[in-house]
């Protein structure tokens, strides 16, 4: 019985120091070096890890970033343009070029111009509504209100107006990883250029239904009367399917679209004040 037992205890011991031997063999001539600067690149990246780059995680961004030959067409939303300048010299190449963007919230459906038409007793979760039905509005495009875009957010940058019930992007904290890009199963957030000064212009509003439907559900809505796109004068905004969309590439800001558009669908942020034109009376 003694012999049995000290037989088995030496087979498992050679078979457990054969495959030992052969692991290591393995692992010699399968060894992955990893070069070092990946993880300089890592220690100097935020850490959100939200794939706001395009890339799974910092360390997925960090692993482009060394075999890239070059920067442009690279970027950490998160930490911007120092984070950049900093991965630059680290690979001693020029950081690449990058707009600044945030994101935006395409709907103005708000209570007056919205009304609800029924009440949603369920699960307060905008893809599982999204699933159900339309929503307990008329315009079945608009916000759910239910704030899946605030969870996703690591940033805290996105509330629910308690007044509107629609989402609102806070442009201080955004970092445009696009998290809530994602998640809106209403495709209703954008991320859009922020503009010098951080002034935007662009159409709150996804409704594709026909003009006449869609002001029905919504009195703000976009119904695609193309008078937008007449006033335009850089040809920066196109109609399809009965929607208006402003490209902010082509855009330059001069707010003759917005103070055309009859819903007043077309949103212009952190503009000043516009001048009322004063009228000579003659007497």
């Amino acid at each position: 019985m003694t012999y049995m037992i000290l037989y088995s205890v030496l087979s498992l011991g050679a078979i457990g120091t054969l495959e030992a031997i052969i692991l290591y063999f393995v692992s010699i001539k399968f060894k992955v070096e990893e070069n070092p600067q990946t993880g300089q690149i890592q220690d100097v990246l935020p850490g959100a890890n939200c794939g706001g780059c395009g890339y799974p995680g910092c360390g997925g961004f960090a692993e482009a970033c060394t075999k890239a030959g070059s920067l442009e067409g690279l970027n950490c939303p998160v930490g911007g343009r120092e984070t950049m300048n900093r991965v630059a010299a680290i690979l001693g190449m020029e950081a690449g070029t990058s707009v600044a963007k945030t994101a935006v919230i395409r709907c103005n459906g708000t209570c007056e111009a919205r009304p609800r038409l029924n009440v949603y007793d369920g699960t307060k979760n905008c893809v599982i509504v999204a699933a159900l039905y339309g929503g307990e509005t008329g315009c079945s495009y608009g916000c759910f209100g239910y704030g899946d875009c605030v969870r996703s957010c690591p940033f805290d940058a996105i509330r629910i107006n308690p007044s509107t019930q629609i989402a609102e992007v806070d442009e201080e904290k955004c970092t445009s990883c696009g998290a809530c890009v994602k998640v809106c199963p209403k495709h209703l957030i954008e991320l859009r250029r922020k503009g010098p000064k951080s002034r935007r212009i662009y159409v709150s509003c996804v409704n594709r239904d026909k003009g006449g439907i869609a002001r029905k559900a919504c009195a703000n809505a976009c119904t695609g009367c193309a008078i937008c796109q007449k006033k335009c004068e850089f040809e920066a905004i196109t109609i399809s399917n009965n929607l208006a969309y402003i490209d902010d590439t082509k855009c330059r800001l001069c707010r003759k679209c917005a103070s055309a558009c009859p819903t007043h669908a077309i949103h212009e942020l952190n503009f000043p004040l516009r001048k009322e034109k004063e009228e000579t009376i003659l007497s």
